[in-house]
């Protein structure tokens, strides 16, 4: 989810930098969430890595960011703590959102290695870079960190290129000794527009597993931006061998889909809307479960979000939001008062700011 943030980039002096630079900055989000499914104290919401509890004040984050910046070598460390990195970072590197080291190969060709966060969908992870602050359930199925080496080309001001050998979906350590690969393409369009492409190819079956359960997840997003406007759509599309559940021998699919749009009110307010869908009927993503009526299946939901935003100043806000999400007729998978529901209401506040804590250069 990191690419797409590279669209709409300014142009670079074409100089060379002999300078170094150090920078450290900070950044903390706290929420209140209210959901209407009785998961229980301190278990988490399903499909929520952002503001996870219910009726439990938190923090989803309090990280300290640091950069290092030279003309052949680069780095990055970003340590993080709260329920993002308790209950959705791999452990025990949980503390850590990302670390890598790079090396200027040639001219804007660059080779990273390390943790990175995801590289993959439409969304972003935190709500200081996203326009919602929940995600969508799509977004909740995609990676949000990943390990291994990277290829980073800027050929042009408008076309970006990563290429990924990764030990695997959503994991730090190697689960199976068996590589993955993954890809990232963006390129601007214009001033206001640029459109995406990113990918994951690999097998993450555990050892002793007889067949193999290779995964091809693709996305295809589009940001524009016009005066007050911002819009973001997005799908994703993923097929994995051997996960049908009639056969458990055939090819299953799994596909989502997401629209946000951002409206500028005033200087300091904005209103916005997400509508999302997210079908996957055998399971092998989300969960496989009987309904009521005895069939087998796996999740199949849509769900609207609307809030609102406030900017105190341009490093901090407030984001006020709630969201439905409406399961399949025959999927009750929430609970709420003793009752079985095959929707969900919720509702959540959160507060954020960045701030500079260091900025060095020679």
């Amino acid at each position: 989810m990191i690419i797409n943030c590279l669209l709409f980039h300014e142009s670079k002096a074409q100089v060379i930098d002999t300078v170094s630079t150090f920078s450290m900055t900070g950044y903390v989000d706290a929420y209140y969430g209210y959901y209407t499914d009785s998961v229980g104290p301190k278990n988490d919401q399903k499909f929520a890595v952002v503001s996870p509890r219910s009726n439990a004040p938190s923090i989803n984050t309090a990280q300290l960011s640091m950069q290092y910046n030279a003309d052949k070598i680069r780095a990055m460390c970003v340590f993080h703590f709260g329920d993002i990195a308790n209950d959705a970072w791999p452990h025990p590197y949980n503390n850590i959102m990302e670390a890598h080291i790079g090396v200027k190969i040639y001219s804007k060709l660059w080779l990273d290695a390390g943790f990175f966060r995801g590289h993959f969908g439409t969304e972003f992870l935190l709500p200081s870079e996203n326009i919602t602050s929940s995600l969508a359930v799509g977004t909740y199925y995609e990676p949000v960190c990943e390990s291994g080496i990277r290829l980073n080309f800027d050929p042009t001001t408008k076309l970006e290129i990563n290429l990924f050998l990764l030990n695997g979906y959503n994991i730090f350590v190697d689960n199976n000794n068996k590589k993955s690969f993954g890809m990232g393409v963006t390129y601007a369009l214009n001033a206001n527009s640029g459109i995406g492409y990113t990918n994951y190819i690999g097998d993450d079956s555990p050892p002793g597993d007889s067949v193999s359960h290779l995964r091809i997840h693709q996305n295809v997003f589009w940001n524009y931006q016009y005066h007050r406007i911002k819009l973001q759509v997005g799908g994703d599309f993923c097929l994995q061998q051997n996960s049908d559940i009639a056969t458990e021998s055939k090819l299953a699919d799994m596909y989502s889909a997401l629209a946000t749009i951002r409206y500028q009110v005033a200087k300091r307010f904005a209103i916005y809307a997400r509508g999302e869908i997210f079908e996957d009927p055998n399971g092998y993503m989300s969960a496989i479960i009987t309904d009521n009526t005895g069939k087998q299946t796996g999740y199949k939901l849509w769900g609207v979000t609307a809030g609102i935003e406030y900017k105190p100043t341009k490093e901090s806000y407030v984001k006020l939001e709630g969201r439905r999400l409406q399961m399949n007729q025959n999927q009750y998978i929430f609970n709420y008062n003793g009752g079985e529901y095959n929707d969900r209401y919720e509702i959540m506040i959160n507060a954020g700011v960045t701030f500079d804590l260091l900025k060095m250069g020679r």
